[in-house]
C-alpha cells in the first residue's frame, strides 16, 4: 500500500529535472483572464484557477492542455460552475475580497496570499509532476506549520512528517501505525503559517497519497494513481472558517435524531430476542439510561441482509413494539453484500437481478465472492436506479419499527482475497450526479462505494419516512459522506493506546465534516480490564456518538460486567450525558448550519493553546464551553498539567472557579491535575451558560421539572437553548440566546426574544449562577437561595417566550 507514496516522493520527483523545468520554461505561455479567474497554459499543461467564493479557490490541471469531464461525486455542481466572488485581474493572476492569487506562467507557480500580503500556501517550483496516469502536486511547508484532517487515519495526531494512502481498507485490530484504515477523506488543514490556516481538497476518488514532509523535508505532496487534477484551497484565518467553508463545499452533517445523541447497547452479537430482552430489562433495572440496542449479524437468517433468523428472531417487530415501550430504539446491521441464491426465494437476490443490479466482473458476467454470507453479489451505488432499489429493500423493517440502520463491511471488505477487497477491472456502470454515463473501473470507484451505500441507505429512508430523519451509520465513507451517515473508527483494540488514539481520531474526523463520529466502548477486540472500561465509558460520555460495542470471544463490554464499584462510576457519567443533552442538542443544531464539529480540539475555538506548553493529545471541547482534559498518558497515575485558554474557568463538577496553579500570560494558564478513577477533569468557559435538564432513563422520557440554566460569569456571556421534537426532518422548533451582562454590582440575565413556535416540554426555569458570594436578590422574586460552600444562586422563572431581564444583585 506505500507504492503510492514511494512513487510520488521518489519516482515521480526524478520527473522534476532542470531539463524538463528549462523545456517547459521555452515554451510560449498564454495567460487568459476568466470571469472567475484565470487560465494559463503551458506547452502542452493547462492550468485553471477560478474563486467558488472569496476565501474558497479551484485549481484544476490539464496535463495535455484538455480538462477532463466537470463531475464531482462531493461538490455539487452549482458551486462549480458559478461564483460568489467579486474577481478583479491584476498582474499575473487575480484578487477577491479576501485573497490576491498569482500563477508563474513558466512553471505553473501557484501562490495564494491574503489581502494583507501574507502567504497562505504556495507551490514548490515544480509543482505539478505526471508520470503516465499519476501525478503530484507540490506544496511549500513553513516550519511553523502543522496539519490535521484526513479523517480517522493513525498515526500521530500532528501529520507533519507522515504519509498517507487513501484507499478504504477493512483493518480489523488495526493499530497505530496500520495505514490505510476505513475511509478516505483527502482533505487536510493546515495551521501555524504566516496568514493563520487553510485547507485542501483533492477532489479525486482514486488510489490517493498525502505526504507532509516525510520523504522530502519542507515540501508537501498530494497525488494520486489517476483521475482529475481537481483540488480546492480553502483560507481561513482561522481552523474554524476553513472547516466551516470546507462544508460548505462537501455538505453539512444533517442534525441526528435526539435519541442518536443518548447511551447506546451493542454487541456481536446479541444472539436472541431473549437476549436483547434481557439487556433491555437490566439497563432499566439498574437505571442505566440508554436509548438504543443494535442487532449485529446474528439476527440474520444465514447472515442474510434484510431477513431475520426465524428461530432466534421470531418476532422482530413485536420486539421492537416491546422495547420500544421500554424507550429503545433498535439498530440493526444491513451490509452492502447480497447472498448468492438463485432459486432459493431470497427477495433481495432475485429482485435485484431481475432489475440488473449488481457489479459486473469485466468479461460481463455478474461479480461474485464471499463475504459473510457465503458467496456474494454487490449492488451497483453509482447508478440511481440502484441506490433506489437498495433503498426500498428498507420497508419491511421500517414498517416493524427499526429505527436505524448499520451499513458494515462497505470498503468493501472481501473475504479469501490478500487485496481485502474486489479485483480493480470490476465494472460499475455510471448514471447521472453530473456524469456522463459511462462504465468505471472499481480502481476509480472503490473509495466512494462505501459513502455511495450510506447515501443509498439514507435516501431510501427519506422515501420510506419523509419526515422522519435517518439514522444511518457507515465504516466506509469519502469526502462529504458525512450528508448521509455518521460513523465510527471501526474493529479497535482494547487497549490504553487506542483509547488514546480514539480521541484523536475523532478530532480529526470533526475536522474533515464528520461531526458525527464515535469510537467503540471500550474497545472491540481483545478485551479490556476494568480500569481501562471505566475510563473509556467517561471519556466517551463527552464524544458524539456513544456506543459500547465489543465482538464475539471477548470479554462483555456493558456497564455491569466489572462489579458494582465501577458500575456506579460508569452510570453517573452516563447520567452526566442525558442531563447535557440540552447542550448536545444545541450544538447538534448549530452544526447541521455551520459545519463547527460538536467535539472539537482545543485549538479551534483557542488557537493560543496550539502554543501552550501542555500535551494536546486527550484534551478536546464540546463546543467552545465545555474543556474535557483526560491524561496525555491515560494509563498513567502521574500527575499532569492542564492548560485553559482565557482568564477564567470552572470546574464542572463542583461548580467552582479553577485555582490557576501558575499563570502563563494572557493567552492561557495551567493548573494540575492527579488522576483519579472516579474523575475526569472537565472544566466551563467563565462566560458559558449551559442548559441541562433533569435525569431521564431515555430521550422517550419527558423530563420531570424545569430546564436548568446554569450561568458561568464571564466575557461574551451567552448559551443557546434549541429544543424540537427529536425527529421530524420539518416541524416547529424553538431557539434562543440568553446573555449575561457584568456589573460593578450583579449580573444582568437576559433572554432574548423566541425564535419559533415549538411548545417544550418545560414550564419554568431553573437559573443557577455560580462563583457568587454574597447575599443575593433578583427584583420581583422572592424565593433566591444561596450556597456560600458552593459559591452559587439559585432562582425560578417562568418559562421565558418573550424577551426579559432580570437583575441580580447583592443588596
Amino acid at each position: 500500500m506505500k507504492k503510492t507514496i514511494l512513487l510520488l516522493a521518489a519516482g515521480l520527483a526524478a520527473l522534476a529535472s532542470p531539463a524538463q523545468a528549462q523545456a517547459r520554461a521555452e515554451c510560449d505561455t498564454v495567460t487568459e483572464f476568466l470571469r472567475t479567474g484565470v487560465e494559463v497554459r503551458n506547452c502542452p499543461m493547462s492550468l485553471r484557477v477560478t474563486a467558488v467564493t472569496d476565501s474558497i479557490l479551484r485549481v484544476r490541471v490539464a496535463p495535455d492542455g484538455k480538462f477532463p469531464e466537470d463531475a464531482s461525486w462531493v461538490v455539487p455542481q452549482a458551486l462549480r460552475s458559478s461564483s460568489k466572488a467579486a474577481v478583479k485581474p491584476m498582474d499575473g493572476g487575480f484578487e477577491t475580497a479576501a485573497l490576491s492569487v498569482t500563477v508563474n506562467p513558466l512553471t505553473l507557480q501557484v501562490t495564494v496570499k491574503d489581502r494583507q500580503g501574507q502567504v497562505i500556501v504556495a507551490d514548490t517550483e515544480e509543482p505539478v509532476i505526471v508520470a503516465g496516469t499519476r501525478f503530484a502536486i507540490r506544496k511549500l511547508m513553513p516550519a511553523s506549520e502543522h496539519y490535521y484532517g484526513l479523517g480517522d487515519k493513525t498515526g500521530p495526531f500532528d501529520r507533519r512528517g507522515a504519509s498517507y494512502i487513501n484507499w478504504n481498507t477493512d483493518a480489523y485490530g488495526f493499530d497505530r501505525g496500520t495505514d490505510p484504515i476505513y475511509k478516505s477523506i483527502p482533505f487536510y488543514i493546515a495551521t501555524g503559517g504566516p496568514a493563520g490556516a487553510y485547507g485542501l481538497f483533492l477532489d479525486n476518488t482514486w488510489r490517493s497519497g498525502f505526504d507532509f514532509g516525510h520523504r522530502v523535508e519542507g515540501t508537501l505532496m498530494v497525488g494520486a494513481d489517476a483521475g482529475p487534477i481537481d483540488y480546492y484551497i480553502i483560507a481561513g484565518p482561522s481552523v474554524a472558517d476553513v472547516v466551516r467553508r470546507y462544508t460548505d463545499l462537501t455538505g453539512k452533517a444533517p442534525l441526528p435524531p435526539r435519541w442518536a445523541m443518548g447511551f447506546q447497547q451493542s454487541r456481536y452479537s446479541y444472539m436472541s430476542e431473549t437476549e436483547v430482552r434481557e439487556i433491555a430489562g437490566r439497563l432499566r433495572s439498574d437505571r442505566i439510561p440508554a436509548d438504543v440496542i443494535w442487532l449485529d449479524i446474528d439476527f440474520q437468517d444465514r447472515n442474510r441482509p434484510f431477513t431475520t433468523n426465524p428461530q432466534t428472531f421470531p418476532d422482530l417487530k413485536g420486539l421492537a413494539k416491546e422495547v420500544g415501550q421500554q424507550g429503545f430504539k433498535l439498530v440493526t446491521i444491513t451490509d452492502l453484500h447480497i447472498a448468492h441464491a438463485p432459486n432459493q426465494g431470497y427477495a433481495p437476490y432475485d429482485s435485484g437481478v431481475a432489475s440488473d443490479q449488481f457489479l459486473k466482473n469485466a468479461d460481463g458476467s455478474t461479480y461474485v465472492a464471499p463475504v459473510w454470507p457465503g458467496p456474494s453479489v454487490f449492488p451497483d451505488f453509482t447508478r440511481k436506479t440502484s441506490r433506489d432499489w437498495w433503498g426500498s429493500l428498507y420497508k419491511t423493517f421500517v414498517d416493524d419499527g427499526i429505527a436505524g440502520f448499520w451499513n458494515d463491511m462497505n470498503e468493501p471488505a472481501i473475504f479469501e482475497t490478500p487485496t481485502k477487497t474486489m479485483p480493480l477491472d470490476t465494472v460499475h456502470r455510471i448514471e447521472g450526479d453530473g456524469f456522463a454515463s459511462r462504465t468505471a473501473t472499481h480502481a476509480e470507484i472503490h473509495n466512494v462505494y462505501g459513502m455511495e451505500n450510506g447515501r443509498a441507505t439514507y435516501e431510501g429512508l427519506l422515501k420510506l419516512r419523509p419526515n422522519v430523519r435517518p439514522f444511518v451509520m457507515t465504516r466506509a465513507s469519502f469526502a462529504g459522506g458525512q450528508r448521509f451517515a455518521v460513523t465510527w473508527t471501526g474493529d479497535n483494540n482494547s487497549t490504553w493506546d487506542h483509547l488514546k488514539l480514539a480521541v484523536q481520531q475523532m478530532l480529526n474526523l470533526g475536522l474533515s465534516g464528520f461531526a458525527w463520529s464515535g469510537a467503540d466502548i471500550p474497545g472491540f477486540t481483545g478485551g479490556a480490564s476494568p480500569e481501562l472500561a471505566t475510563r473509556w465509558y467517561e471519556i466517551a460520555a463527552f464524544t458524539p456518538v456513544y456506543r459500547s460495542h465489543a465482538a464475539k470471544n471477548t470479554p462483555r463490554g456493558e456497564p455491569w460486567v466489572d462489579g458494582p464499584e465501577h458500575l456506579a462510576i460508569r452510570k453517573r457519567f452516563i447520567e452526566e450525558r442525558y442531563r447535557l443533552l440540552p447542550y448536545f442538542y444545541a450544538l447538534a443544531e448549530q452544526s447541521s448550519r455551520t459545519g463547527d464539529p460538536v467535539m472539537r480540539p482545543v485549538f479551534y475555538d483557542y488557537p493560543a493553546l496550539a502554543k501552550a506548553p501542555c500535551d494536546p493529545a486527550m484534551a478536546f471541547t464540546v463546543g467552545r464551553d465545555l474543556l474535557v482534559a483526560p491524561s496525555p498518558k491515560p494509563e498513567s497515575t502521574h500527575p499532569y498539567d492542564v492548560c485553559m485558554p482565557g482568564a477564567a474557568w470552572f470546574d464542572y463538577w463542583s461548580g467552582l472557579p479553577v485555582n490557576a496553579a501558575q499563570k502563563e500570560g494572557p493567552s492561557f494558564e495551567v493548573v494540575t491535575e492527579t488522576p483519579r478513577l472516579d474523575r475526569l477533569p472537565v472544566f466551563v468557559r467563565a462566560g458559558a451558560i449551559v442548559p441541562r435538564q433533569p435525569l431521564v432513563q431515555s430521550t422517550a422520557e419527558t423530563p420531570n421539572g424545569p430546564l436548568d440554566l446554569h450561568v458561568y460569569p464571564g466575557q461574551d456571556c451567552q448559551g443557546t437553548i434549541y429544543w424540537d421534537d427529536g425527529v421530524s426532518v420539518r416541524g416547529p422548533s424553538l431557539r434562543q440566546t440568553v446573555r449575561c451582562t457584568l456589573g460593578k454590582d450583579g449580573i444582568m440575565l437576559h433572554f432574548d426574544k423566541r425564535e419559533g413556535t415549538y411548545k417544550p416540554w418545560w414550564k419554568q426555569i431553573a437559573v443557577t449562577v455560580h462563583g457568587w458570594s454574597g447575599p443575593a436578590r433578583v427584583r420581583g422574586l422572592s424565593d433566591v437561595q444561596t450556597d456560600a460552600q458552593a459559591r452559587t444562586v439559585r432562582f425560578v422563572l417562568p418559562d421565558q417566550k418573550r424577551p426579559a431581564d432580570y437583575v441580580l444583585s447583592r443588596f
